[in-house]
């Protein structure tokens, strides 16, 4: 459903149409949690904007994406050769390797409510030691989940709530470093967390 939705849609969020400082200083600041060092990023729900890539590209980072959308992954494969992409469900998607910084920003909440948790769980336990996680959430004070035609295609939306939020980021051994409701009045939520760094 996501995907058939969002092939419909990927024409809205090419870098020529979409508004390029969305989600980035967000971004700028998440990745400032992160010490020097080369490794891999992770975009979940990629889309096929670009605009988050040279922030990563700044810190070393080698990225990968992930979207469930066949056309988005065509068109960003087109805006940006260099990153590695894959199609798919990123709740089936096995994850390849240990990364230092995963963004899934405006993506796993279409994610059904029974499956949010696992996924948290999965993303949070791809992080490297030190690794940063940013994304973002519908900030209600309690679970729910609703479906939303605003775009056209029906589109369905999750969230475990900020309780359930901070419930899960706790279980997976990770701190939070920021948490803003940055678009407000809309409760569109930002939460950044970190992985502890390895004991020595």
């Amino acid at each position: 459903m996501i995907g058939a939705a969002y092939d419909l849609l990927a024409e809205r969020w090419r870098d020529a149409v979409f508004n390029p400082e969305n989600g980035r200083a967000l971004h700028r600041r998440a990745l400032s949690f992160l010490d020097a060092g080369a490794g891999w990023a992770l975009n979940v729900g990629c889309g096929c904007s670009t605009r988050l890539n040279p922030l990563m590209r700044e810190h070393d980072l080698q990225i990968e994406g992930v979207d469930v959308s066949r056309r988005m992954i065509e068109l960003a494969a087109q805006a940006d050769p260099g990153v590695l992409l894959h199609h798919a469900d990123i709740r089936d998607w096995p994850v390849a390797r240990p990364y230092r910084f995963i963004s899934a920003w405006d993506s796993i909440w279409h994610v059904p409510l029974a499956g949010q948790r696992e996924l948290m769980l999965k993303l949070m336990d791809a992080l490297a030691p030190g690794g940063v996680f940013i994304f973002s959430a519908g900030g209600l004070d309690e679970a729910g989940e609703h479906v939303d035609d605003a775009m056209g295609p029906q589109v369905p939306y999750a969230t475990l709530g900020i309780p359930g939020l901070l419930d899960v980021i706790m279980e997976a051994g990770c701190i939070v470093r920021h948490l803003e409701f940055d678009q407000a009045p809309e409760k569109h939520l930002a939460v950044m967390v970190q992985r502890l760094a390895a004991p020595p």
